[in-house]
């Protein structure tokens, strides 16, 4: 049994879905992990990780625009608006959505349907540097 940390840095520029999906296939590659669970951490409040569509680009754009439907970047609607209009419009989308995912690698194999990819969805319209913390437990 083994335990592998691993801190995935990526820059984004604005609102959108960044694919994860190819930096941490090569990771469980270039470390032969045969079987085990994998646990995804973003150490951010305001973007989040999501398991999505990755075939169709209008997917991405539909939930970029339901999003700022469901919460609107209107300062007279918040308290907390302490870096701007997106702070707390923010804060509500990373907090409906997910800040840790698990999934299955199984003889080398990471589980996801054929359509699945593994997503950073930024929540700011200002460019970003989020980490993400890769946690491999098994043989």
């Amino acid at each position: 049994m083994k335990q592998t940390f691993y801190e995935l840095n990526i820059n984004t520029n604005s609102q959108n879905l960044y694919e994860l999906t190819p930096k941490i296939l090569n990771w469980i590659e270039k470390n032969n992990f045969t079987n085990g669970i994998l646990n995804l951490s973003i150490m951010h409040t305001s973007a989040s990780l999501i398991i999505q569509e990755n075939a169709d680009p209008d997917v991405k754009t539909d939930l970029l625009n339901y999003f700022n439907k469901l919460v609107p970047m209107n300062e007279k609607d918040y308290i907390h608006s302490t870096e701007g209009k997106d702070d707390m419009p923010a804060h509500i989308k990373s907090s409906i959505t997910n800040n840790q995912i698990s999934l299955s690698i199984k003889e080398k194999k990471l589980l996801l349907g054929t359509w699945q990819g593994i997503f950073l969805f930024e929540h700011r319209i200002h460019p970003q540097q989020r980490t993400v913390v890769l946690h491999y437990l098994g043989d």
